[in-house]
C-alpha cells in the first residue's frame, strides 16, 4: 500500500475546508454583508503557503482512525493563521502588503473577524456536548492570549540580552501556542482523555518551535532577510551571538544595530549565520527538537495510517534548509 503524505491528505479535504469557511461566511453575511465581503477578500489575498491545516486532521485521525470530523477545526486553523499572519506583518517595520480593493485599515478590521468571530461561530455550530464546546472556545481564547504574548516578546526582543533559552520561550508563545491550541482542540474533539489532550498540546508547542525555525530559514534563503531588517531575534542569530568570543560579540551586535538601515551589515550578518560551524550546531539543535516531537508521538501512539503522515510532517518541519557559505566570514572590530 502506498503511504499517504500530508499533502495528499490536504488535497483530499481542501475543498471541504473551503466549504466550511464558505458556510461561516454565509452566516456572517446575514449579519453584516459588507464585513463578509471584506473578510472574503482578505482570505483571497492572504493565502497561506503551507497547508498546515492538516494538523487537526492528523491529530483526530491518530486518535480515532478518521480525520474528516476535524474538518471544521482545519477551517478554524486556517482562519486563525490568516488573521495572525496579517497582524504579524502589520506589526513589522515594513507593514503588511495588501493590494486590490482593501485598504490597510479595512484589512485590519477584517482580520479581527477572521481570527476571532468566525472560528467561534464554527465551533458554536458543531453538534457537541456543552462541556466540549466550552473547552474548545477556551482554547481559542487562550491561544490568542499566549500567542500575542509571545509575539510581543518577539517584538521587544533584544539581541544584547538574548540567548537560545529566551528565544525558545518566545517561540513557544508566538508559534508553539497556536499549534498547541489546534492539536489540543482536535484531541478534545476526538473525545480522548485529558492526559492525552495535554500531550497533544505539548506536541503542538514543540512542532511550533520547529516550524518557526523552518520559517526563519525560509526568510534567509528567499533573500528577503526580513528578520535581520526588522531586528527580529531568531534562534540562529541568538546562537551565533551567544557562542561568539567577547570581542567578536561586540562587533556582531554592532552589525545587528546597523542591519535595519544597511544592506552591507545584513550581508555580513547573513554570512556569519551561514558559517559551517554555526550551521553544524544549528542542525544538531534542530535534531533535538525533532527527537522530542517524535518522542511525544511515541507516547501518544495512535492509528497506524495517520501516525506516519504526522511523523513525515515533523521531519519536513525539521529540514536543514540553509547551506554553509564556504567563504570565510570576517568577524573583526578593526576599522
Amino acid at each position: 500500500m502506498n503511504s499517504m503524505s500530508y499533502l495528499d491528505l490536504h488535497r483530499e479535504v481542501s475543498q471541504d475546508i473551503d466549504a466550511e469557511i464558505d458556510t461561516a461566511l454565509e452566516h456572517l453575511g446575514s449579519l453584516a454583508g459588507t464585513t463578509r465581503n471584506t473578510v472574503a477578500k482578505l482570505l483571497e489575498q492572504r493565502k497561506l503557503r503551507h497547508p498546515l491545516s492538516v494538523l487537526p486532521l492528523l491529530t483526530h485521525g491518530m486518535e480515532t482512525g478518521n480525520p474528516r470530523p476535524a474538518i471544521p477545526l482545519s477551517a478554524v486553523h486556517l482562519l486563525w493563521w490568516t488573521s495572525a499572519c496579517y497582524l504579524d506583518d502589520l506589526a513589522d517595520a515594513n507593514g503588511a502588503s495588501i493590494c486590490g480593493e482593501l485598504t490597510e485599515n479595512e484589512a485590519l478590521l477584517a482580520s479581527v473577524i477572521t481570527g476571532n468571530s468566525l472560528p467561534i461561530q464554527i465551533l458554536l455550530s458543531q453538534d457537541l456536548p456543552e462541556s466540549a464546546r466550552s473547552a474548545l472556545i477556551t482554547e481559542i481564547l487562550n491561544g490568542w492570549i499566549i500567542g500575542v504574548d509571545g509575539q510581543v516578546d518577539d517584538m521587544r526582543g533584544d539581541i544584547c540580552s538574548a540567548s537560545r533559552k529566551s528565544v525558545v520561550e518566545t517561540y513557544r508563545g508566538k508559534s508553539g501556542a497556536p499549534f498547541g491550541m489546534i492539536t489540543a482542540m482536535a484531541a478534545i474533539f476526538s473525545g480522548t482523555t485529558a492526559e492525552k489532550v495535554e500531550l497533544w498540546r505539548e506536541f503542538g508547542y514543540v512542532f511550533g518551535i520547529l516550524w518557526q525555525i523552518f520559517n526563519d530559514q525560509e526568510d534567509i534563503i528567499s533573500g528577503r532577510n526580513e528578520d535581520l531588517l526588522n531586528g527580529t531575534v531568531t534562534y540562529l542569530l541568538a546562537s551565533v551571538v551567544e557562542d561568539a568570543a567577547p570581542d567578536s560579540r561586540e562587533y556582531i551586535l554592532g552589525l545587528c544595530a546597523a542591519a535595519g538601515r544597511s544592506h552591507q551589515a545584513r550581508a555580513e550578518l547573513e554570512a556569519l549565520l551561514r558559517t559551517p560551524t554555526a550551521l553544524d550546531r544549528y542542525r544538531a539543535e534542530i535534531d533535538v527538537f525533532r527527537a522530542e516531537a517524535h518522542r511525544i508521538l511515541d507516547v501518544l501512539g495512535g492509528d497506524e495510517t495517520y501516525s506516519p503522515v504526522l511523523r513525515h510532517l515533523v521531519d519536513h518541519a525539521s529540514q536543514m534548509l540553509l547551506e554553509a557559505d564556504l567563504a570565510p566570514a570576517v568577524v573583526s572590530g578593526a576599522a
